[in-house]
């Protein structure tokens, strides 16, 4: 296949692109970009909380930017676009930019076209469906001259990765800005941590480590259907319960722990390998206990291993009463690193000048070298890393700069999918096996209606298949 013929070279060009813009240096490119007084509009397709969020992020960075207003909505459920419809036009910080007249209100699977169509060459789509969706999302995107905003992870297997790879290129030669939203990269704390790990402070890095233990989170913990939905509509209310449309709870989520440990290390792994397990699986709906039957393991461990032999391990848990936290570490030859402490943000890293870390950001032992300052009583002043990826890509549009993070989206994401499959095949996954996979997560997705059946349809008890490491070798279900 002529796609994996580039794999290599992907990849390398991936890990050299910080913020998407070394993809696109040196080329000559046509001029498709905003004025600074030229109103851009937005339309967002998927309004659920991520779509909502991305919609309020973008907007409150606008004003200093140029004129910006949402424009169209797009979804496949009337009650989720209603929702954030009026979520966002009663915010006080936005809602004077919220201009979706009820004729640009789109339900249905092909309402993303609806909403792309109601904008100009120019304009800004934000893509924030299920990950399963988003190839052919972008692909009409960039057909139609758009500058996009796609939500993390943007690929769950080898098919997809390639796919977007393929449609980048022609958004390249579009000068088509693209942001993805791995808004860690954009985080003021973790670059400043970065620029000093780089210039030596802890010599180099030889393991890192990175926790997402938590409770059930999202839809990650599904009953059977027993609703009057279609399985397709059913699952897509619920979709980090199922592989083929978001990579599980694994991709969906754990997608940025495991590339802040890449970000530090400006690499990505080329293997991977991993465990994990399915326990008591149970979820509360309406004061009853339920047996879980998604996809899901609700534990993961994985090692990943870098060119250079350096180890990096991801560890995941979704069960309630355990242990929590959520963080990532670094480890060198001199010293150690606090990535990020209890989140997304405030990140607040810090540095050690051994291995003894303080999982107190308060604290000042005296090996601590470095720590991103706050402002009165602990205050953070990192800013919002949200919101800053939008000043970027928008700034981007404005200026006519250089923007396109797709390369590096697909990395992490085909680094995030090898660890999940190496969980759940209980196999040793390199990188290139996972991007040469012809293993398809979401046949026929884009031919989709509101009257199809779902491309995963669960057994006579209402069960859906689920991983079987050992059993299952070369795929995940």
């Amino acid at each position: 296949m002529t796609e994996n013929q580039n794999i290599p070279t992907t990849r390398r060009s991936a890990i050299k692109t910080v913020a998407g813009a070394s993809v696109l240096a040196g080329v000559a490119i046509p001029h498709v970009h905003a004025q600074e007084n030229n109103e851009v509009k937005l339309a967002v397709v998927g309004c659920g909380g991520r779509g909502t969020g991305a919609v309020k992020n973008a907007l409150s960075v606008s004003g200093s930017l140029g004129p910006l207003k949402l424009h169209a909505m797009a979804d496949v459920f009337d009650d989720k676009l209603k929702t954030s419809h009026e979520t966002l036009s009663k915010d006080p910080q936005v809602g004077d930019k919220i201009d979706v007249s009820p004729e640009r209100r789109f339900i249905g699977f092909d309402g993303y076209r609806d909403a792309m169509d109601s904008l100009k060459a120019g304009d800004i789509v934000i893509l924030t469906t299920p990950v399963a969706f988003r190839w052919p999302m972008f692909e009409y995107a960039v057909e139609k001259g758009l500058h996009v905003f796609m939500e993390k992870p943007v690929t769950t297997d080898g098919f997809t990765a390639r796919k977007l790879l393929e449609i980048n290129k022609k958004a390249v030669e579009k000068n088509l800005k693209v942001g993805v939203g791995l808004m860690c990269r954009h985080c003021k704390a973790r670059n400043e941590l970065k620029k000093r790990i780089d210039d030596g402070a802890i010599g180099d890095i030889t393991f890192l480590r990175s926790y997402r233990l938590q409770g059930p989170i999202g839809t990650c913990f599904t009953p059977k259907n027993d609703t009057d939905q279609s399985e397709l509509m059913y699952q897509i209310r619920n979709f980090h319960s199922f592989l083929w449309l978001s990579g599980g709870s694994f991709s969906d989520f754990f997608i940025h722990g495991i590339d802040e440990m890449c970000m530090i290390k400006n690499d990505f792994p080329i293997e991977a390998k991993g465990y994990g397990g399915r326990h008591y699986k149970t979820v509360e709906r309406n004061g009853k206990i339920l047996e879980a039957v998604d996809q899901n393991f609700d534990s993961y461990s994985i090692e990943y291993t870098f060119k250079d032999g350096a180890k990096a391990i991801y560890e995941g848990r979704n069960i309630a009463g355990c242990h929590q936290e959520f963080a990532a570490y670094a480890h060198g030859t001199k010293g150690s690193a606090v990535i990020s402490s209890s989140g997304h943000v405030p990140a607040r890293p810090r540095l050690y000048s051994d291995q003894n870390i303080d999982l107190n950001w308060r604290g000042t032992p005296s090996n601590l070298i470095w720590t991103f300052p706050t402002g009165d009583r602990g205050a953070s002043l990192e800013g919002n890393p949200y919101d800053i990826e939008w000043e970027a890509l928008i700034d981007a549009i404005r200026e006519d700069k250089p923007y396109n993070e797709v390369e590096r989206g697909v990395a992490a994401s085909t680094v995030t999918s090898m660890g999940r499959m190496a969980a759940h095949t209980g196999q040793t996954v390199t990188y290139d096996q996972m991007l040469n996979s012809e293993f398809v997560m979401a046949p026929n997705v884009a031919e989709l209606t509101l009257q199809s059946d779902s491309p995963l349809m669960p057994d006579a008890d209402g069960r859906y298949p689920v991983p079987e490491p050992g059993i299952k070798k070369d795929r995940e279900y």
